[in-house]
């Protein structure tokens, strides 16, 4: 069994703020996956379901960021599982709008949510690092995450939650690996050539090779007398 948790803030005012993505990605795996209804648990909302042949629990804290840990802490109790068996999804300042990452382990880097969590289980659970990108100045950090996402950023969001919800069966079954490669087809998806590749040698820009152009054709040979060569001269 596999506990998935978003962290975000809850209610409506918060909904499409940037430290809200944990919450995002876990909405778009329980509507395409077929998931039960969120319904209230652990200080938080619970939907549950299968990914492949993995039973899952999605959590959404609602004990507002900081005390994420809280929540976290009682699920993880009650279905008797370990950090190990946890994903936390997560907003990463520190990765470009749109890139993702997958950890096992290691520091907070001072993210609130991550640091309750810590407090309440330790440090050894899985996390997935959304990128949001970075203000610029730390000064600026606590306001760029509550804004919601700008319109701009819709396309680059919703190809990266859908990558989620594509890899989610492999990041249930422990394969980061498949997981990071279905997100990369959405949000980076490999591109066609467009036309016929170019010949093998060919420098870069060159046009493309056609048909060889025919030789020259060799001249007639002269066969006029050399008395008939110099009367032809003097015409």
């Amino acid at each position: 069994m596999r506990l998935l948790v978003g962290l975000g803030n809850p209610g409506a005012k918060y909904a499409r703020n940037r430290h809200n993505i944990g919450f995002m990605a876990l909405d778009r795996i329980a509507e395409d996956h077929g998931f039960t209804p969120w319904r209230s648990r652990f200080q938080g909302l619970v939907s549950e379901g299968r990914l492949g042949s993995e039973k899952v629990v999605l959590l959404k804290p609602q004990t507002f960021m900081n005390l994420s840990g809280q929540s976290v802490g009682e699920a993880m109790r009650f279905y008797k599982l370990t950090p190990n068996d946890i994903t936390v999804f997560h907003d990463e300042l520190d990765l470009a709008p749109g890139k993702c990452r997958v950890k096992q382990g290691g520091g907070h880097a001072g993210h609130n949510g991550l640091r309750s969590i810590h407090a309440h289980i330790g440090a050894e659970y899985g996390r997935v690092r959304l990128g949001i990108g970075h203000p610029g100045h730390k000064d600026r950090v606590a306001g760029y995450v509550l804004h919601d996402f700008a319109r701009a950023d819709d396309d680059w969001l919703d190809d990266l939650l859908r990558g989620i919800s594509d890899g989610a069966a492999a990041l249930a079954a422990g394969d980061s690996q498949k997981f990071m490669n279905a997100v990369s087809l959405r949000t980076a998806p490999p591109r066609s050539s467009g036309g016929k590749a170019e010949a093998k040698g060919d420098k870069p820009g060159a046009k493309p090779a056609g048909k060889a152009a025919k030789p020259a054709a060799e001249p007639e040979p002269d066969s006029r007398s050399a008395l008939q060569k110099l009367a032809d001269k003097f015409k």
